[in-house]
């Protein structure tokens, strides 16, 4: 008699995720589409509270301008995949650093999302406004803990004093709109979508409980470009289950993929995380063409460079981005 193929047969897999609203809504999403593409089998989330959410929250009682590190939002997530506490953790992949844990790798890459970032303010917005710095007044106070941003901002032909923010999505939307001395903060769009947030016809946001007043103004990558990684989920695993990597890799986005890991590879290469001033973003030229256009700061200085090559080598295109952005 035949084996039963071991992926028709029923088992519970526990998905990691942090806390958060937008975690949630991540982790539900991958839930969701794991359930359609394979009823047999019952996904159930498992959240987890990392030492970067405590300490965050620490933070935030203390008004710290120091940035955390990215890879203490993802250690217990990761922690749980080794332990066997949980099958697949997920992540949005600008927050997960290039170099894994031992045992653990990237399982697979999702659909990206648009990961162009939005300036929120405090006032209706034109969208057929050339350049954000428009919007803002004389001596603007932008508020964002990104080094990446608060780098391309300063560099905008404005005066912009930036100070510190932490905090999810909503506490920074809270944040700014009862802070009388703020004028705006920047913001991933993608996190916006996936938490349900939208702009109407004048950039009013709306939705998800959104503060009263607040408006967004979406910046062209050549005006602000995002974070290495941004607008994707990444789906991290154990290297040795390959009953789970048959299930994730159908969840895959093959061009997504492709994108994220030429940027990955210019981050990796650069020797940087997300806390560091630098961007990146890949785009197909042609359906066999990658375009990487990146910008790194170093001190003062800004270089920047837009490379194109082969879509079936990505990491090289990463690392001769990096190479031209080297100091």
């Amino acid at each position: 008699m035949a084996s039963k193929n071991p992926l028709e047969e029923h088992r519970t897999l526990f998905i990691a995720t942090r806390g958060s609203a937008l975690a949630l809504a991540q982790a539900r999403h991958i839930q969701s589409l794991s359930q359609e593409l394979f009823p047999d089998h019952t996904f159930e989330l498992r959240v987890i509270r990392t030492t970067g959410d405590q300490l965050q929250a620490l933070q935030d009682d203390q008004s710290s301008k120091e940035p955390l590190p990215k890879g203490l939002f993802t250690k217990e997530l990761e922690a749980a995949l080794l332990d066997g506490k949980a099958d697949m953790a997920i992540h949005s992949l600008k927050d997960l650093p290039t170099e894994l844990p031992p045992k653990l790798c990237l399982g697979a890459i999702t659909a990206r999302e648009d990961a162009r970032e939005i300036l929120i303010l405090k006032k209706p917005v034109d969208a057929a406004i050339a350049h954000p710095c428009a919007l803002l007044p004389s001596k603007a106070v932008v508020a964002t803990n990104s080094p990446r941003r608060a780098a391309q901002i300063k560099a905008w032909d404005s005066p912009v004093e930036v100070v510190p923010m932490r905090g999810n999505v909503p506490t920074r939307l809270e944040k700014l709109a009862s802070q009388k001395k703020l004028h705006a903060t920047v913001l991933a769009l993608a996190g916006l979508n996936r938490l349900g947030y939208q702009l109407e016809e004048n950039g009013r946001l709306t939705g998800n409980d959104a503060p009263e007043g607040l408006y967004g103004y979406v910046i062209k990558p050549e005006h602000l470009l995002p974070c290495v990684g941004q607008g994707f989920l990444g789906i991290e695993i154990r290297e040795q289950d390959p009953f789970v990597a048959s299930l994730v890799k159908a969840l895959e986005d093959t061009p997504s993929a492709t994108a994220a890991t030429a940027e990955r590879s210019f981050l990796h290469a650069m020797g940087g995380g997300c806390q560091t001033p630098y961007a990146a973003l890949a785009s197909w030229a042609q359906p066999d063409r990658l375009t990487l256009k990146g910008r790194a700061f170093h001190g003062p200085s800004c270089v920047e460079a837009e490379l194109e090559g082969k879509a079936d080598d990505p990491l090289s295109l990463g690392q001769q981005l990096a190479e031209a952005l080297s100091p």
